[in-house]
């Protein structure tokens, strides 16, 4: 912080626009990228695998989209930063993979019977829908009106809570791993979390702006001697050998190469009606995402409401970003929600901080071996930071809905979207006996049936009198 106060050119990192010292905006851009990376990755390959695209053969192809998933998100997140045109709301958001179409995109590949044509179609698909949401972002300011902070707060906690499952997922080092849970895994977890907080708030200036990144290393640093004096591997139920989930697998470091040229269009774009239109309604989905996220980080890092401006061109920029990552054969770039919680927690809004992480998300894509070094953090690293970072993401929705004050129909608003809304779609086997597409657009995380059982209940409830 001393360099801002010998520099008059420098500002705050707390401030959105401005230079800070590279020395301040690298530790605090790289925490963007390790909050983010491994979700970034984690849908493309889920998608691959229901597509088959898996094995020997289509190696060079999985390389190909992983790296240009990281290249995209780098790229989309430098135009939400600094806006080109009407693209971008100029808003301390990070953009990556989105996770949300999941569910949609596994059923289009099975309505497809898998492969590289439904991958295609997917991608076809995305692109189209990405345009569509452009389109819905330039028409958002007479929409605004449905969007107060009552319904905003209300998305944003829904995001949040959606998120904390997530977070325990890699606090205990990931559920699909057979240590799931471990001593070794929980205590890697509860020591990054433990350094995270003394580092906040006993430590000033850039230790304590760099929080999560000291955390991190902590766990790396951590888990590295684990592994000298932990036996690394065991027995699963099937009596085969694996690694423990907590070990930090260096060796793949020095296989991952340290150049690699991204490729556009490396899959073929087919346009198949059967892709399309449920595709299409998730976009819509994601627009109301979007505009949580964009609402949570704006509250959460900087104090106020988000600007109609800001909403539409962050909107806009999540759907041409999609259609920008179909080009490249990568799923749909939209708002990190991982992120918003990062910049809640830490108040760090500085564009050119953020833009740093974006920055070396490019690098990661066009030098495998600088991938491989955020890959190999155990997850349970990661879930030390991500517990903290997701719930300050529902303290933002709080704070959005108790700005004015809490009525009567505030409270009754929120209950019911949280209740109804919010339970509904975290619990999506209430839906089982509704078409299957109800289920793939309510089910999951609860956000969407939250966002609108708010919006009906805020056109139907009448305002009190002050």
């Amino acid at each position: 912080m001393n360099k801002n106060k010998e520099n008059p050119a420098y500002t705050s990192p707390y401030v959105f626009e401005g230079r800070i010292p590279l020395s301040q905006a690298i530790p605090l851009g790289l925490q963007h990228v390790m909050a983010m990376f491994v979700g970034n990755l984690t849908p493309l390959i889920v998608i691959m695998g229901v597509c088959g695209i898996v094995g020997d053969d289509f190696m060079a192809l999985r390389v190909t989209l992983l790296q240009n998933a990281m290249i995209v998100a780098g790229i989309v997140t430098l135009i939400q930063l600094y806006a080109i045109g009407p693209m971008g709301g100029k808003v301390p958001i990070i953009m990556g993979t989105s996770s949300g179409f999941i569910g949609v995109f596994k059923s289009v590949a099975g309505s497809l019977g898998g492969g590289v044509y439904a991958y295609g179609a997917i991608m076809g698909a995305s692109l189209i829908g990405g345009l569509f949401e452009g389109v819905l972002g330039f028409c958002l300011k007479p929409l605004r009106r449905f969007f107060p902070p009552v319904v905003t707060g209300s998305v944003v906690m829904a995001i949040g809570l959606s998120l904390i499952s997530v977070g325990i997922n890699y606090f205990g080092g990931g559920n699909t791993n057979a240590d799931f849970g471990s001593i070794p895994n929980l205590f890697l977890a509860f020591l990054v979390l433990i350094v995270i907080v003394v580092a906040k708030h006993f430590c000033k200036g850039m230790a304590s702006s760099s929080c999560i990144l000291i955390g991190i290393i902590v766990g790396y640093i951590a888990a590295t001697i684990m592994g000298f004096v932990l036996p690394t591997t065991g027995i699963n139920a099937d009596g085969a050998e694996y690694t423990y989930s907590w070990v930090v697998q260096w060796n793949k470091i020095a296989d991952a190469s340290w150049f690699a040229v991204p490729k556009v269009m490396p899959v073929k774009m087919v346009f198949d009606m059967t892709a399309i239109l449920p595709i299409l309604i998730m976009f819509i989905v994601t627009a109301v995402e979007t505009v949580g996220d964009i609402s949570g980080v704006m509250e959460g890092g900087l104090g106020r409401e988000a600007t109609d401006t800001e909403l539409s061109g962050g909107i806009v920029c999540d759907g041409l970003g999609s259609s920008i990552a179909a080009a490249f054969g990568v799923l749909p770039n939209t708002s990190f929600s991982q992120n918003v919680g990062l910049v809640s927690m830490t108040k760090i809004v500085n564009r050119f901080a953020l833009s740093m992480g974006a920055i070396f998300l490019i690098l990661c894509g066009l030098c495998p071996k600088l991938a491989a070094i955020v890959n190999i953090m155990p997850q349970s690293v990661l879930g030390g930071a991500a517990v903290m970072m997701f719930a300050s993401i529902v303290v933002s929705g709080i704070s959005l809905i108790t700005k004015n004050g809490v009525s009567t129909r505030t409270t009754t608003i929120v209950s019911i979207a949280l209740g109804v809304g919010y339970g509904i779609g975290s619990t999506s086997d209430v839906l089982s006996y509704l078409p299957n597409f109800v289920s793939l657009i309510f089910g999951g995380s609860g956000i969407v049936p939250t966002a609108i059982v708010a919006i009906i209940l805020n056109i139907l409830l009448p305002e009190e009198k002050q």
